[in-house]
């Protein structure tokens, strides 16, 4: 028998486990990797379809309108991307970045890259033009903070939130690409009150169920992370992380994307109060991430819980 073999042997017969294999461990960057090229694909596709949209209208009015309407989801993905890289430069980094400060200092700055690339679409949409400037802000601020989150200590925690956001609006996209069905479905009519009920209602059914898919996403994704298990709170943040990154999304975009939301609304009143609208709706739905999303964690997690057994059966164990 090899000393290696002895050790394990010897660490079996004191009932320690056994250390973690040279393949799991390797897992952890890979993982992190998926999470990454995921992340910057969803950043990207928000990117591309934003310039799409907003250089397709025929003047500065409606583009600054498309810009407003185009700002909270790129936020979003930006977020996310910035995380979900920072993720994987700081398991890239392993042994390096052990310490809070250089943990933080390579997260932070990860985002920070990230999020200077990520502005460049938009600022050179129009370089003269101080809207494109405040958005492309936003998006590197938002990156830069998502950074930053996956400096915590729990880095599977945000990773199962990342994961997690990204089913959100997963559910989200294919939830609009079958709306009209939906909406018919939620008696949409040809009055305004029937249309406005009927958005109400899909509007929480996107909400309800991006609150489930967060927290069976976030579940599983820890459930299967390697190392030692996780206390239950932390089951419950990361099914409300998806919601969570959504309120973080509308407080970025009314602060510093808050310029260009009130020239939007300058346009006409009826697009103030759809800005107006629209920012609440955003809020509502985030709230209603966070409750279904860390409720469903919790209760995915119970389920795999045993029973409590008490005294007289652990008296009789002993026995």
């Amino acid at each position: 028998m090899t000393t290696q073999e002895h050790d394990h042997a010897d660490r079996a017969k004191r009932g320690h486990a056994p250390a973690v294999s040279t393949g799991s461990a390797r897992r952890v960057p890979f993982a992190g990797i998926a999470l990454a090229a995921v992340g910057l694909l969803w950043m990207a596709a928000m990117l591309w379809s934003a310039r799409a949209t907003i250089t397709g209208r025929a003047d500065a009015e409606t583009e600054v309108v498309a810009t407003a309407y185009a700002l909270p989801g790129i936020v979003s993905a930006a977020l996310v991307a910035g995380a979900a890289l920072a993720l994987a430069v700081l398991g890239l980094a392993g042994r390096r970045a052990r310490g809070t400060s250089a943990r933080f200092a390579v997260t932070t700055g990860t985002g920070l890259a990230l999020g200077a690339l990520g502005a460049v679409p938009i600022i050179t949409i129009n370089t003269a033009g101080w809207v494109y400037a405040v958005a492309g802000g936003t998006v590197a601020a938002a990156a830069t903070i998502g950074g930053a989150l996956a400096g915590f200590r729990e880095p599977r925690v945000v990773a199962a939130a990342c994961w997690a956001a990204i089913a959100v609006f997963a559910v989200g996209f294919t939830l609009n690409v079958v709306q009209t069905p939906l909406l018919d479905a939620f008696g949409a009519g040809g009055t305004s009150a029937s249309q406005t009920s009927a958005a109400g209602w899909f509007s929480l059914t996107q909400s309800v169920l991006g609150g489930l898919a967060a927290g069976a996403v976030s579940f599983t994704v820890l459930r299967r992370s390697a190392g030692e298990p996780l206390r239950w709170p932390l089951y419950a943040v990361a099914g409300a992380g998806p919601g969570l990154l959504l309120a973080l999304t509308e407080a970025l975009a009314r602060t510093a994307g808050a310029r260009v939301l009130d020239l939007a609304g300058r346009v006409s009143e009826l697009e103030l109060t759809v800005q107006r609208m629209l920012g609440g709706a955003r809020l509502n739905s985030a709230m209603i991430v966070v409750f279904v999303g860390a409720i469903t964690a919790i209760v995915l997690l119970g389920r795999t819980l045993g029973p409590a057994r008490d005294d007289r059966d652990t008296a009789a164990a002993e026995a």
